[in-house]
């Protein structure tokens, strides 16, 4: 029988009338990046807060690392790292002091913690500002301090929810480069996230999630190709489609009007550029087919949107 780092079936999550996560169930294999994409709201976070004993779930079955969170919650969290959506760092406490505290949560005494405070440091690139004060670093810098802070007990398991939010690119790109040496070292990576060049950066595979249910698994490019094929023409468009586009006319695979353009989904644009004609065609934008076209077609809008 394999053995996962994180097994869930059929699990739920109801907050009085409100059902937040709908009978879901997936696996993730240890040393796997796995990735929850969806939209503000489609529960997400309370997949993670099930995850690591934060919430209790409603019914269904779930194992971390072997074990129940609703019962050996403790145990759990001692092989986890978690990095929350929010900022729980210590303002008045330096970049250092908040490893070496935390440290002591997990029993850590001496000069062990402060030596893998500082290796940590080093490895977030944040060792120049080790003494100064959480409320005096960047947000970037902060949220680099967080994932630093996830690895102080050395984990099996390292969740990130929503891990670069607002961040600027340069921030973000630092972030997966580290959470790629560390998958290199053996960690099993949790990543949700709603940045679709994340998820498709980071993840072996991952779940479409909409409305608390999941929608959708497989690897980022299994799921693009399933679901929006290999190329799309974005053509400038006012109203309804013209019919000679209907599908599968000339190729095309699928039409989305949106406000302002026409996505045309096809495999090869050259019979889509006659159907057009010239001037519709001199307009036209084509590009490979992302995740975020493969989200539109499974949850009926963008990331954008929500």
């Amino acid at each position: 029988m394999e053995t996962y780092a994180v097994a869930a079936d059929g699990l739920r999550k109801r907050y009085g009338t409100r059902l937040a996560v709908d009978g879901i169930g997936f696996t993730v294999a240890p040393g796997e990046c796995f990735g929850f994409l969806g939209a503000n709201g489609a529960g997400k976070s309370t997949t993670m807060r099930m995850l690591y004993g934060r919430t209790r779930r409603t019914a269904g079955s779930l194992q971390v690392l072997g074990m129940d969170p609703d019962r050996a919650a403790r145990t759990i969290c001692a092989h986890l790292g978690v990095v929350p959506q929010g900022d729980t760092l210590d303002p008045e406490l330096t970049a250092l002091e908040n490893l070496t505290v935390h440290a002591g949560y997990f029993g850590q005494v001496g000069r062990g913690p402060r030596r893998r405070a500082a290796e940590l440091l080093d490895f977030v690139q944040l060792a120049p500002r080790a003494h100064d004060r959480v409320q005096d670093l960047s947000g970037g810098q902060q949220r680099r301090l967080m994932i630093a802070r996830a690895l102080v007990n050395q984990p099996q398991l390292l969740i990130l929810d929503e891990p670069t939010t607002g961040l600027d690119p340069q921030a973000r790109v630092l972030i997966w480069d580290r959470l790629a040496q560390l998958r290199r070292a053996g960690v099993t990576v949790i990543v949700t996230s709603h940045y679709m060049e994340e998820a498709s950066q980071l993840c072996d595979r991952l779940v479409v999630m909409d409305q608390g249910r999941i929608v959708e698994t497989g690897s980022p490019a299994a799921v693009v190709a399933r679901h929006a094929g290999r190329l799309v023409m974005e053509v400038p468009w006012e109203g309804a489609a013209p019919p000679a586009l209907s599908p599968p006319a000339a190729g095309v695979r699928r039409l989305v009007a949106t406000r302002d353009r026409l996505l045309v989904f096809a495999d090869d644009p050259e019979p889509v550029r006659r159907v057009l004609g010239p001037g519709l065609a001199a307009r036209a934008r084509i590009r490979p087919a992302t995740l975020d076209d493969a989200f539109l077609h499974l949850t009926g809008r963008t990331l954008q949107e929500d």
